[in-house]
């Protein structure tokens, strides 16, 4: 199966629309040159092809044999990111304060690659049974809270297009290209934005005791929070709370009349997220007490935990292991606590979210900028992965239909 599926991959064509696709990159909900580009090659190629859902949304569904039979759907997010790209590379964006930073130009142009080949395999009566495939080009992945994935949700994708089993990937720098790391159960963080506001009296500088100094319980709470994590949460179990900012005032000599804290709240585990957010209520509520100001709070959640299923999660260990051999996959890998709306997926449908590794941040014009996570300026996705992807992708529709 591999020597035959790597003769029929296009890697150029692949790496051709990934540097297209970078060149012009587009954020969430705004993803309309991606995915007029998506559905051309789909239709092109046989899907019956649905866009506009969640705005941008493209989904591909192929049949073959009878058409009846098991139902597989297959992810990958579009969007870019608000970043002002830093590699200097001749793919670069050319939009400014736009780019690629994650690498979703890579894992459409990877479900790109496998979709030409699938369709070709259908139409020549070499996939094996009968059944569907579901193609999801989902926008708006980066949006925190509840983007693409929950508003194609919304908007009845699962009732328009059923899926038994639903798969996803992302690249993953420091991971070596070929690799491919997976998890059951728990394998990235649910993903909370939290607000709070104390609001007290302002007053001359000089003056203190005629004025209610909000900063003080501010101060407070950010030392205070991490004893949530250290005191509260079993040490077994992963949480992360992250002030992102502290604000208040604009002049030395003034005590502000509010001061704001913005928190960044993860954690693996869906009984500990509830934890979390009472214990900071709580903190806030009694610090804002405790030095005579009142709190304002603002708690949003956003993506959940991503679990994988266990069944899927075998399964596509399987596959990766027959595709690439045992010594390129990672069956038990660590929890990660980024964040990925897929989650919101794999509340509807059992299914299973694994990573392919982008190597050290090499190009393949022969540039080093630096290891780097996603996310960062600097940042490319490898080329090298495109191959790698779309096998994956290709052998997981294949042996869930001989199963």
């Amino acid at each position: 199966m591999q020597d035959s599926v790597a003769t029929e991959i296009d890697t150029e064509q692949m790496r051709a629309w990934r540097h297209a696709i970078h060149r012009r990159p587009e954020l969430g909900f705004e993803e309309h040159e991606t995915s007029a580009l998506v559905a051309e090659q789909l239709r092109a190629w046989g899907y019956e092809v649905h866009t506009a859902i969640a705005v941008t949304g493209v989904v591909g569904v192929l049949r073959w044999g009878s058409g009846e039979g098991r139902r597989i759907g297959l992810r990958a997010d579009m969007d870019a990111l608000p970043v002002q790209e830093m590699t200097g590379l001749p793919w670069a964006s050319t939009v400014p304060g736009k780019m690629h930073g994650c690498g979703h130009d890579g894992h459409t142009a990877m479900l790109l690659g496998a979709a030409r080949v699938l369709a070709e395999r259908a139409r020549d009566g070499r996939l094996p049974g009968s059944g569907t495939l579901v193609l999801i080009f989902q926008p708006a992945e980066e949006l925190g809270g509840g983007g693409g994935a929950r508003r194609m949700i919304e908007e009845g994708l699962f009732e328009r297009f059923p899926c038994d089993a639903i798969f996803g990937m992302h690249n993953f720098p420091g991971i070596p290209v070929g690799q491919v790391h997976l998890r059951q159960g728990a394998f990235m963080a649910s993903s909370d934005k939290v607000l709070i506001r104390f609001v007290g009296r302002g007053g001359h500088g000089g003056m203190p005791h005629m004025a209610v100094d909000p900063t003080l319980p501010a101060a407070a709470t950010v030392l205070g929070l991490q004893s949530i994590v250290g005191r509260n949460v079993n040490p077994n179990l992963a949480a992360v709370i992250s002030v992102g900012r502290v604000a208040a005032g604009s002049v030395y000599n003034v005590i502000a009349e509010r001061a704001e804290v913005d928190l960044s709240v993860r954690t693996l585990d869906p009984t500990v997220r509830d934890l979390l957010e009472h214990r900071i209520r709580e903190l806030v509520e009694h610090q804002a007490r405790a030095y005579g100001c009142t709190s304002e709070i603002e708690y949003a959640r956003g993506y959940p935990v991503l679990i994988n299923a266990a069944e899927p999660t075998a399964f596509a260990t399987a596959v990766a292991r027959k595709t690439f051999g045992d010594e390129h996959v990672v069956a038990h890998a660590d929890p990660l606590t980024g964040s990925e709306d897929f989650a919101f997926l794999l509340e509807q449908v059992p299914g299973c979210y694994l990573l392919v590794g982008n190597g050290d941040n090499g190009h393949a014009e022969g540039r080093w900028s630096g290891e780097c996570m996603v996310h960062n300026p600097h940042y490319d996705f490898n080329d090298a992965c495109l191959a790698v992807g779309a096998r994956l992708w290709i052998g997981l529709v294949e042996q869930y239909f001989h199963n």
